[in-house]
């Protein structure tokens, strides 16, 4: 994809008008930092930069035609390097066989590209390596670094790098953007919300799954606070005994916008419910508990959340989520 197509679709305006500017310039640096929350289009800016830098027309975008171009659309580009973490980290090992290729490559003409994404993970090893690379750039060389978090990068790494923030679009704008190009919008509604960026809110919605777990979620909302044994039987057929359990995560996402509905009646602010095709329900049963009960409810959520990662079997914690829902 080029620069060209992700400015139609919304992608990263600051980021590209920087990277454009260094192209039309010619003054490449030789380290980028693509700093933001994952869903803000990274990968995808970090891809449409390196298609411009191989690129043989004079333009400053990638012309998608010439042989270097068609390569990259390919796969079949060797002058592109990308590393990603090895288990939970990037490791010296890999960081030292970059070393290596990219010093047996430079023997050739042309320019390198290596992609490092994930860059904050790389243990201190790693780190000190690359840095010692950092600091003897070779001019043909460019590296794009990518990290959620520009600041839990190492600091003399930061500094050999310029910095491109990746800014995530606010719900209203990600939303407009979404039903501009057909998407539900009731499922973009809920997509936006439990998204860090407009990428990540398109492969939400891309979900076979997501309206079915949406219809799922507003199911479970409602028997958990008025049939609580139906509840419990849902939660054991529909999402335990299906695929659908591999997406707890995304389910308890939704379930606590459900519960936070509750309080944007009780606050007057009905134009902001998430499950606005239920306003209706939402608000007549909106005051059977306090503001305070409400939150509780997203409180039990997120600790149901936390006894999963801690190893609780999913079903039993999600039971004991419905129990607490129950009683408030």
């Amino acid at each position: 994809m080029s620069f060209q197509q992700l400015e139609q679709q919304g992608t990263q305006h600051k980021a590209i008008k920087i990277l454009k500017h260094a192209l039309q310039s010619g003054r490449i640096s030789h380290a980028y930092l693509f700093s933001g929350p994952t869903g803000t289009g990274r990968m995808a800016v970090a891809n449409a930069f390196a298609k411009a830098l191989f690129c043989m027309d004079e333009g400053w975008d990638a012309c998608g035609v010439c042989r270097e171009c068609r390569k990259f659309e390919h796969g079949n580009q060797t002058d592109l390097i990308a590393i990603s973490p090895d288990g939970q980290s990037i490791k010296i090992d890999q960081i030292r066989e970059l070393q290596k290729s990219l010093s047996y490559r430079s023997t050739q003409t042309g320019r390198l590209v290596y992609i490092i994404d994930h860059v904050e993970t790389m243990t201190i090893q790693a780190a000190n390596s690359l840095l010692k690379f950092l600091e003897e750039p070779q001019s043909p060389i460019v590296a794009i670094l990518i990290t959620d978090n520009g600041q839990a990068v190492l600091p003399t790494i930061r500094s050999r790098a310029q910095w491109i923030p990746f800014l995530p679009m606010s719900p209203e704008q990600m939303l407009m953007k979404l039903t501009e190009e057909g998407a539900s919008p009731l499922l973009a509604r809920s997509a936006v919300q439990i998204s860090s960026g407009l990428s990540g809110a398109r492969e939400i919605l891309q979900q076979n799954e997501f309206a079915e777990i949406r219809s799922l979620v507003i199911q479970l909302g409602k028997e958990s606070l008025t049939r609580f044994t139906a509840a419990m039987i849902t939660a054991q057929q529909q999402v335990f005994k299906t695929e659908l359990s591999k997406q707890i995560n995304m389910l308890l996402s939704l379930l606590s916008l459900w519960f936070k509905d509750f309080t944007q009646v009780l606050a007057g602010r009905r134009d902001k419910l998430v499950f606005i095709d239920q306003l209706d329900w939402i608000s007549s049963h909106a005051y059977n508990r306090s503001f305070a009960g409400w939150v509780a409810c997203m409180e039990h959520i997120l600790e149901a959340g936390k006894r999963m990662r801690a190893n609780v079997p999913p079903q039993l914690a999600f039971e004991q989520l419905l129990v607490n829902l129950q009683e408030g």
